[in-house]
């Protein structure tokens, strides 16, 4: 079983920081972005080549509430405001259906508006390739790569499952609803059929049942409605520290710092992780110096001790990119996914 895994980590060294390297690189002009200049709903660039917002930021979850595109928005909103990093207010909205196709038509009808950003994540990648949705990444702007997060297969606190290969066997004793926070074929699923596959189970004997968002699948949980749910560590933060869920494993490729008693699968040997890698896109046609000012903002927003304390505690890790970066990223990543999807039977 392959690992679905990140390539780009992010690494301490002793050169510039990235908010030092975005400014300098932007001061030379040297972005690599194919992006068309135009400015219709935003404004121009300055004359010193520099553009800020004049009017509040929008960003949209292209999900409901309590899910991990809506944590990872609100708690972007929250300290970039909270941190004096923006002039301008920032809001954000969410737009939940079609395991985001709704907000990502949202998005993309704002084509070359700066005041408009989204929270990204590998659906932005799976549900296109399941033909549920007529954008994918291409029709949008990379602005940053953010955080790793990973996932966690719970079940109730007073589950008789204790292990991951326990819902495996009871999947194998006659299939079990599992709940997830993406379509069928996207994150969740993927990451569940996956983990039961490298287990030695029946990935398509296991009921996967789609929620729109992390949220409603451990609602759903909590109410009885299905056996175990499959959601991001970020997302369950709340529910296991109260003791209300519990995870049977994690996709890490190490203990989560922010949950160590949670064993990860390779720790249960089942050769499987998972990375959910978080971002923020754009629409499409933005300038060069729009993109410029996000990547710095964002850059900025990482290094104060706000952001990695509130990234810590919900088990998230460091895994920035710029907007080129994170665009060839991207497409790396829908070649890998390709791959996972055979080899599980879901395409």
């Amino acid at each position: 079983m392959r690992r679905i895994t990140s390539r780009f980590p992010s690494t301490p060294g002793n050169g510039p920081t990235r908010s030092q390297a975005l400014r300098l690189a932007a001061a030379a002009a040297v972005l690599p972005l194919a992006l068309s200049a135009c400015g219709s709903d935003g404004g121009t660039t300055n004359a010193d080549g520099t553009w800020a917002p004049d009017r509040p930021i929008e960003i949209t979850a292209p999900a409901a509430t309590g899910g991990g595109w809506d944590t990872l928005a609100r708690t972007s909103a929250r300290l970039l405001e909270s941190e004096g990093l923006v002039d301008e207010s920032i809001q954000v909205v969410n737009k939940p259906g079609a395991g985001g196709a709704i907000g990502w038509a949202y998005v993309a009808a704002n084509e070359a508006d700066p005041h408009k950003l989204f929270v990204t994540s590998p659906p932005i990648l799976l549900v296109p390739m399941a033909g549920d949705s007529e954008y994918d990444h291409d029709d949008f702007t990379p602005i940053a790569r953010l955080a790793t997060d990973y996932m966690v297969y719970l079940v109730p606190a007073d589950s008789e499952l204790e292990t991951f290969q326990d819902l495996v066997d009871l999947v194998g004793d006659g299939g079990a609803n599992i709940g997830g926070g993406s379509g069928p074929g996207s994150m969740d699923h993927v990451a569940l059929a996956g983990a039961i596959d490298a287990a030695g189970g029946d990935a398509a004997a296991a009921s996967y049942v789609p929620f729109d968002g992390g949220g409603e699948a451990m609602t759903a949980l909590l109410g009885g409605h299905v056996d175990s749910a499959v959601v991001g560590v970020s997302e369950a933060a709340g529910m296991l520290e109260a003791g209300e869920l519990r995870a049977l494993g994690v996709s890490a490729p190490e203990t989560v710092e922010a949950f160590p008693e949670i064993a990860t699968l390779l720790e249960q040997d089942i050769d499987f992780t998972f990375d959910i890698w978080r971002g923020v896109m754009a629409p499409a046609g933005l300038e060069e110096a729009q993109v410029a000012y996000y990547e710095t903002l964002f850059a900025d927003l990482m290094e104060t001790q706000a952001w990695q304390e509130e990234s810590a505690s919900l088990g998230w890790t460091d895994a920035y990119q710029n907007s080129a970066d994170f665009g060839a990223f991207l497409d790396e990543q829908r070649s890998e996914y390709t791959e996972i999807l055979t080899e599980v039977g879901l395409q």
